[in-house]
């Protein structure tokens, strides 16, 4: 009677291992096949799929001068940055614990629209109620990555914020920089991140450029600040994008864009103080700073044809083409 009772409790005891152990299987397998918190995407797996313009738009909604915003200290500006350089050269692993230890996480999803697959490194606070306000990244990891498009003025520049999500989703091989606060969040305009270099956007837009990657800064103005314009655009400081700058141009005029072009005449609102385009200069990297009428960046259509032109920029850089 013994013996049938320990051979009972016995098998009753693998049951119950082999069942936790199915369990572990399963979760295993939703893990790898639809990437963690971490962005642990298996090879060839499908990641979760999200439209990323309304992510990044549901996101962005949340940003007012009311708003939370912690100066980041230079160890932590510096982790951000350089664990984005490792997800460019293909070590997400490498990048992972940088970004844990300063409150940041990494997914991998797949935009709907494109079929292509992204890092989204966010801060973890954004989901709580005292915010950073540090900033967003979206990599694309379905084609080497050649340029960028930054946001500095989410929400506070109506609509950049959208306008940087279909150019990102227009061309392959791009990455979205985009602030994390309001422009007016922080105290002194500590969050004004197009004129700050203490910030991780700067500090995550000081590493691309440093390995050569050419940007396009997005900005908005109100349709009086230049009466008869639609575009004003300019290379900042430097000179390096002078070339692309004529071709966005010729492009945006042939779409019936009214633009001023910094390098031939006086414009207003030039960004030649622009500490991301003054970094692009000293590495002598292409740097677009572009600013759109109210008019436009409230106007469906007219997004969709200043896209359609920033794209014959950013796909001459996609195809690492800047002659």
């Amino acid at each position: 009677m013994a013996k049938v009772r320990a051979k009972a409790i016995t098998v009753a005891a693998v049951t119950v291992a082999f069942g936790l152990l199915v369990a572990a299987l399963s979760t295993y397998t939703i893990a790898r096949s639809s990437g963690d918190d971490n962005g642990r995407a298996s090879d060839g797996a499908r990641a979760p799929e999200v439209q990323l313009e309304r992510r990044i738009t549901d996101f962005t909604a949340g940003l007012d001068p009311d708003g939370g915003y912690r100066e980041p200290r230079r160890a932590e500006r510096r982790d951000v940055a350089h664990a984005v350089g490792l997800i460019l050269d293909g070590h997400p692993d490498r990048a992972r614990p940088l970004l844990a230890d300063v409150g940041f996480r990494l997914r991998t999803l797949t935009d709907t629209g494109t079929g292509r697959r992204y890092a989204e490194l966010s801060d973890r606070t954004g989901d709580g109620p005292d915010p950073r306000g540090w900033a967003r990244v979206y990599v694309d990891l379905s084609a080497p990555v050649r340029w960028s498009v930054q946001v500095p003025h989410p929400v506070s520049d109506a609509d950049t914020e959208r306008l940087g999500a279909r150019v990102l989703l227009d061309s392959p091989g791009g990455v979205l920089v985009l602030a994390g606060a309001h422009r007016r969040a922080g105290e002194d305009d500590a969050a004004d991140a197009a004129h700050r270099t203490d910030s991780v956007f700067d500090a995550v837009c000081d590493e691309l450029a440093r390995r050569g990657l050419p940007g396009v800064q997005l900005h908005g103005f109100a349709d009086d600040s230049a009466p008869g314009r639609d575009v004003v655009a300019s290379t900042g400081k430097g000179r390096a994008g002078r070339p692309d700058a004529r071709r966005l141009a010729a492009a945006l005029t042939a779409r019936h864009f009214s633009v001023c072009p910094a390098w031939v005449r006086d414009c207003p609102l030039e960004g030649r103080d622009n500490v991301q385009g003054r970094r692009a200069a000293t590495e002598r990297v292409p740097f677009l700073h572009i600013e759109f009428a109210r008019s436009v960046r409230a106007s469906g259509r007219q997004t969709g044809h200043a896209v359609a032109a920033i794209g014959t920029v950013t796909a001459r850089w996609a195809k690492n083409d800047s002659g």
